[in-house]
């Protein structure tokens, strides 16, 4: 038995691959473009990562020679798990944002 194609259907089905196509475009300039800006918890060092998870900018907000090499140490390590974790948000923001009508392949 031979089965028929139904045009509509692979018509319908190359629109949508063009359309998540678009979509990822998108997302991946979003990422690149989207920036959040992080600090410690002590306010000394300030990063500004992308969406992508690239660090633009370090900013020092305190002065360095009042602090130890260890305590300075530490406050970069803790604005760039920040970074690290505000980066992941936005990403997972914009990725919602983007493709939130697309329900995922693994979902029943």
């Amino acid at each position: 038995m031979t089965r028929e194609i139904d045009q509509s259907w692979v018509e319908e089905a190359i629109e949508r691959y063009r359309r998540i196509e678009a979509l990822q475009a998108e997302f991946d300039e979003a990422i690149r473009r989207v920036e959040v800006t992080v600090r410690s918890p002590d306010g000394l060092v300030e990063l500004v990562v992308s969406a992508a998870g690239t660090v633009t900018d370090v900013r020092f907000l305190g002065p360095l020679h009042t602090r130890t090499g260890p305590e300075v140490a530490r406050s970069v390590r803790t604005a760039i798990t920040a970074a690290d974790d505000a980066a992941r948000w936005a990403r997972e923001k914009l990725h919602t944002e983007t493709f939130g009508e697309y329900r995922r392949l693994t979902e029943a």
